[in-house]
């Protein structure tokens, strides 16, 4: 590795948001990048032309500056990029006849030629393979046409499609630098479209050609692309180019072993965004879905990833993506933060809730900050306290039922409103004073009158510690809330 310089490259296909395994694989990539001092490129893989959507490329290009994925060279947004090795957006190097003059060489060389089969005829090549029970592969039809074969397929306006063709003896391997030797023999491999009769590249055409302009050293990718593997090799080959390194990382399975999907919840990283999870958070188990360092580490500092990640702690086996595992992970990023980082990160969630922080007594930023460490998700955050910025609140029906018609408690709500009511320094340590102060000259378990009391001023029966809690709220809020609580639970 020290001796070659190291160039990868994430080349997402802007058919839809950036998916859990497209941003893990942007992830490693980059992180290799980062070990090795090498170069991370973003190249943006439209060649799917009916389906590829500027809406879906912005999308990936905020997903992954929120990740932290920042790239070294490549499509800055639709319009921008940088680095030398440019056009990054595969779209615009099609229009500059690119892919064109390397589909004209291997034609030339007898490399690739011409396909005239319709669309109809593919399928019932498909549908015929089947019925025999062989794999449905192309069985070259138009390998050797004849030049009348060839002008009676132009005189019906059938337009081309342009095949690689593909060796028929001896296999292709390379060794995988995480399943190891690989190996496929080359007649159960097939003669794969290079440009659609659009004139468009597909997948493995545009991609060997970008790799190879682009300098890339080593191709880290997904194993589902372990069978295109050959074929490009093969292209690498007849164009006499040297081949990269591959490296293909173990699939994302979901809870129940079946690969990951919608039905398994959010599936993009802008919906984990959205649900309140941390960018840090999403980076980190990421880096754990098919890679572990040797003590199997957890929770990982700035920057750690970047100096421990390596390919050789890969695992051939499937991941599993655990829901559970996860939220567990975003609870404890959310405990490291600061106040000011927490509040930073909650405003949205506040703002989205119609919460209007100008309601409360004390800073904001202490509200927020007083349940850091129950919160799981940013989401978490404006349910569990609202009621400090609320002119009414709700009372939990079952908390009333539980705590608020007991026997005593409206004798206590009237005696501790009295007693709220004579404290001039409204602070949490002579409220807790005062409380406890009450409870024992009027010979009641504090549980008697702490539990009414929180119900009382926050609707709920569970919260934040109880006296910083009331300090919050403030001394005529909490005598109004329990005056309500009194004539709404309507307690005898």
């Amino acid at each position: 590795m020290e001796n070659k310089k190291v160039r990868v490259r994430f080349a997402p296909s802007p058919t839809g948001h950036l998916h859990i395994g497209g941003a893990r694989t942007a992830l490693f990539n980059y992180l290799f990048a980062k070990k090795y001092k090498g170069t991370f490129i973003l190249r943006i893989e439209d060649t799917d032309e009916l389906r590829s959507t500027k809406e879906s490329m912005n999308s990936i290009f905020e997903s992954m500056r929120w990740l932290g994925l920042d790239w070294d060279e490549g499509a800055m947004d639709e319009f921008n990029e940088k680095g030398d090795y440019g056009p990054y957006i595969q779209s615009k190097r099609e229009a500059l006849g690119i892919y064109k003059k390397y589909s004209d060489e291997l034609i030339q060389k007898g490399l690739a030629y011409h396909c005239y089969c319709t669309p109809e005829e593919l399928e019932e090549m498909r549908k015929k393979a089947q019925l025999e029970k062989r794999p449905p592969r192309y069985d070259g039809r138009c390998r050797h046409l004849t030049k009348e074969q060839i002008e009676e397929y132009k005189r019906q306006g059938r337009k081309p499609a342009v095949r690689f063709k593909m060796p028929e003896e001896g296999h292709t391997s390379w060794n995988d630098l995480i399943h190891g030797e690989l190996k496929f023999e080359n007649k159960l491999l097939y003669d794969f479209i290079m440009v659609k009769a659009s004139g468009y590249p597909t997948y493995n055409f545009a991609c060997v050609i970008d790799d190879h302009l682009m300098e890339m050293s080593h191709i880290i990718r997904g194993d589902d692309h372990i069978s295109n593997t050959p074929l490009q090799i093969n292209l690498y080959k007849a164009l006499g180019w040297g081949i990269p390194e591959f490296a293909h990382l173990s699939m994302i399975l979901g809870p129940d072993g079946s690969r990951l999907s919608k039905r398994h919840g959010a599936t993009s990283v802008g919906e984990y965004r959205r649900l309140g999870y941390l960018s840090v958070t999403i980076k980190n188990y990421l880096a754990l879905l098919g890679w572990s360092t040797k003590d199997s580490q957890q929770i990982f500092e700035k920057g750690e990833l970047e100096e421990k990640f390596s390919l050789e702690g890969c695992q051939k086996n499937p991941a599993i993506f655990d829901p559970v595992k996860l939220t567990w992970m975003n609870g404890e990023y959310i405990r490291k933060l600061s106040k000011e980082e927490l509040y930073e990160l909650a405003l949205p969630y506040m703002k989205e809730a119609n919460i209007d922080l100008s309601k409360s007594k004390v800073d904001p930023k202490d509200i927020v900050f007083i349940e850091q460490e129950k919160y799981k998700l940013l989401s978490d955050i404006p349910k569990l306290v609202d009621f400090f910025f609320k002119d009414e609140i709700e009372y939990d029906k079952e908390s009333v039922e539980k705590v608020l018609k007991k026997d005593k408690v409206k004798d206590i709500l009237l005696g501790i409103k009295e007693v709220y009511s004579s404290i001039a320094d409204f602070t949490e340590k002579n409220i807790e004073e005062s409380t406890r102060r009450f409870a024992k000259e009027k010979g009641y378990k504090t549980s008697e009158v702490f539990h009414p009391v929180r119900v009382s001023v926050s609707g709920r029966a569970q919260g934040p510690t109880l006296f910083k809690m009331i300090e919050y709220i403030g001394k005529e809020t909490v005598i109004s809330r329990i005056d309500k609580a009194v004539s709404e639970a309507k307690i005898v």
